[in-house]
């Protein structure tokens, strides 16, 4: 049975391929230049090859605002099985993705007729997003309508919880957050921050002098957050999967999880993150 709404979501929100497919979730590549050279987002690239690039020469590296048309043309697409489509995107807050889908909203509403599409924006990135996306298809998939899924996907936004380790603060001038200056000074201290994202900023909460210390101080703030209850869990990782394999295999040892699975940065994210970035998305139930 084809269900009453159709999800669509950006590739920041990480979801790996094997859930893309499982729940008929339609995902917008965002774009990246390398030289003079423009890669779509999992589309053109992998991102462990993006990482890649990245290494080769970070200066030569940079993000491109995401297009009308990218959204447009997935709209139509969904059309095509539902009128009804429910949109979730990266924070507004972080990027123009939530107002560039926005316009694409008007632009498909006009040309096709009946169709009725709400933005959502997740408030939230990388697989914390892909969770609130996650929660709609699911949703959607048990036969809600449209304003059961858009209300499911704003109830998941305010239950996620997004905390990464950096293995480096190199790059994290690029975000426009810190001064260079800065962010050369805390490398060469070695300091690793952790951050979160609330209310749909990136925040610092907390540093590790070690990766070891950082991966604990994940661990914590998760189990400070959902104790012994049932948890799902996106184990996350910028071109470091051996890492992530052994953090995934201590979350599934520390935790009672219903749900657990491994995937990679965007790109998007992690030409300001840096190589080596670990991250959790979770919600705990009950």
């Amino acid at each position: 049975m084809t269900p009453k709404v159709g999800i669509v979501t950006d590739s920041l929100a990480c979801l790996t391929k094997e859930l893309v497919e499982q729940y008929g979730i339609r995902v917008v590549p965002l774009s990246f230049y390398f030289g003079d050279k423009i890669y779509k987002d999992w589309v053109d690239i992998t991102p462990s090859q993006a990482y890649e690039l990245f290494l080769k020469d970070p200066e030569a590296w940079f993000s491109s605002a995401p297009s009308p048309m990218d959204f447009l043309e997935a709209f139509r697409k969904v059309s095509n099985q539902t009128k009804n489509i429910l949109c979730v995107t990266i924070s507004s807050r972080l990027s123009t993705t939530y107002d560039v889908a926005q316009v694409a909203k008007g632009q498909a509403e006009a040309e096709l007729p009946g169709t009725s599409i709400v933005v959502v924006d997740s408030q939230t990135t990388t697989a914390a997003e892909g969770f609130v996306a996650l929660a709609a298809a699911r949703a959607a998939a048990e036969g809600k309508d449209l304003a059961e899924v858009a209300k499911t996907a704003k109830e998941m936004r305010e239950r996620v919880t997004f905390v990464a380790l950096l293995d480096t603060v190199r790059y994290v001038y690029r975000s426009g957050r810190i001064p260079k200056v800065a962010a050369r000074a805390g490398s060469i201290l070695n300091i690793r921050p952790i951050f979160t994202v609330s209310s749909g900023v990136v925040r610092t909460v907390g540093i590790a002098r070690n990766k070891a210390h950082g991966v604990d101080r994940l661990l914590k703030k998760m189990r400070d957050k959902v104790g012994q209850n049932p948890v799902h869990v996106a184990v996350m990782h910028a071109y470091a999967p051996d890492e992530a394999e052994r953090l995934k295999e201590r979350v599934s040892a520390e935790f009672n999880c219903a749900e657990l699975w491994l995937t990679e940065f965007s790109p998007l994210m992690g030409y300001a993150t840096g190589t080596g970035t670990l991250g959790l998305a979770f919600y705990g139930e009950g």
